[in-house]
């Protein structure tokens, strides 16, 4: 028999011992539904919380000038200890940074001390003045709540333009960042107009994200640039996962902005913010491992379920077997049969515990209000557990089958 008169054989006996079968059949689509669906549920989890710590900065990483003395075998010298990343340099590694859908935001640090004014409101000299460019907001995930980013012309031309974070907003306008927009306020002595507010973002190691000013990179130069100044250079990819390449691209890069021959140590230094996504990551791996392995322990006993009523259906069918071999068929035949039936079974039971698999992942994708991915790593995984479920349980009732003797299989009653 071809391959296709065999699956048709199978599934006629799955018919014919249909209740039996079919509980077979639902304990295996149990454990693919468990490996399928708890699998598909991990990842959108993890891809819901990827997303979410994209927004906290996990898919970007900052380039420093190198913190600490370089030292140097070199007659017992010393390399500097700290030289700035200068204007032309960031500009520079801006303009010739290349990775995928990448982007390069530089800015530059004022003042944490500034004093602000709306009219007979004002502050202490307790907020952070910071001039960046028109890729900031989008790199370091602050969100405009009103209002708009600045233009380019806005930031070559060091217009007096600002815009506020949230706690600004609430000292100055009562929180009401509509009301903001179109205002003029004070920093220090100079004289600006409010063309956006933020969203709350929280605090970090560096103090309240919340309590900053924003002005066009190249006003922050006018006001705050110095010989020795720093300009912070952050750059952000798609997904969090391709950081580390991105890096890779980016201190090769770096090091030619910077003229750094070959047998010179970087003076700059790499930090990425992806550290609770890496122990996100580690930690579902082990649910990944422990999710397979419940699965497992429940397709072993389905595999025996599976392989006793092969057993039965062998012995029910032992003169059926004893005609096809007296009309022809060969112990092959015999053994091919058999084995095709128990695979049969077992990829029904697939099919069904894929399905339910599915539905499970998009549930949970709902109820986290997350993104649903089709999880086609572990459909093919569940096809290929099935067909090896398939193999173990039905080998030996078929090899028992294919070696049955025809002249005692016709006498069979």
């Amino acid at each position: 028999m071809n391959f296709l008169e065999n699956i048709r054989v199978a599934l006629v006996s799955v018919k014919a011992n249909f209740l039996r079968s079919l509980l077979t059949l639902m304990i295996i689509a149990v454990g693919i539904t468990c490996l399928v669906g708890i699998l598909t549920a991990i990842d959108t989890i993890l891809f819901s919380m990827s997303s979410n710590f994209n927004k906290l900065g996990a898919n970007s990483f900052n380039i420093y000038p190198k913190s600490e003395t370089i030292k140097s075998n070199k007659g017992g010298r010393k390399a500097e200890k700290w030289k700035p990343i200068t204007f032309e340099e960031a500009l520079r590694f801006k303009e010739k940074y290349s990775y995928g859908s990448a982007r390069v935001a530089i800015d530059i640090y004022g003042t944490n001390s500034a004093t602000l004014r709306y009219k007979d409101i004002k502050t202490n000299p307790t907020y952070r003045v910071v001039g960046v460019d028109d890729n900031y907001f989008h790199v370091t995930s602050y969100e405009i709540e009103f209002g708009r980013n600045f233009s380019r012309n806005e930031i070559e031309s060091g217009n007096n333009k600002v815009i506020l974070g949230s706690d600004v907003v609430r000292k100055l306008f009562d929180g009401k960042g509509e009301k903001a927009v179109g205002e003029y306020m004070h920093i220090g002595n100079g004289k600006f107009k409010i063309i956006g507010t933020l969203k709350q973002k929280g605090s970090s190691s560096g103090g309240s994200n919340d309590s900053r000013v924003f002005i066009p990179l190249i006003k922050g130069k006018m006001l705050y640039g110095t010989a020795n100044k720093n300009y912070a250079i952050t750059t952000a990819v798609a997904n969090a996962p391709e950081v580390d390449d991105a890096v890779s691209h980016a201190i090769g890069l770096m090091r030619n902005v910077r003229k750094l021959k070959a047998s010179q140590d970087n003076n700059f230094e790499i930090r990425k913010s992806d550290g609770i996504l890496n122990i996100l990551k580690d930690i579902t791996t082990e649910l990944r491992l422990g999710t397979i392995a419940i699965a497992l322990m429940t397709l072993l006993g389905a595999a025996i379920g599976l392989m006793n009523i092969m057993l039965v259906s062998v012995t029910e069918r032992t003169r059926e077997i004893g005609v096809r071999k007296a009309l022809g068929a060969t112990r092959n035949n015999i053994l091919i049969q058999f084995l095709t039936e128990a695979i049969v079974i077992c990829q029904l039971g697939g099919i069904l515990g894929i399905i339910f698999g599915i539905f499970a992942g998009i549930g949970v994708s709902a109820w986290i209000k997350g993104p649903f991915n089709v999880p086609w790593d572990w459909i093919i995984l569940g096809f290929i557990v099935c067909l090896i479920v398939g193999v173990i349980s039905g080998l030996y009732p078929a090899l028992k089958a294919s070696r049955l003797d025809p002249i005692e299989s016709l006498r069979y009653e």
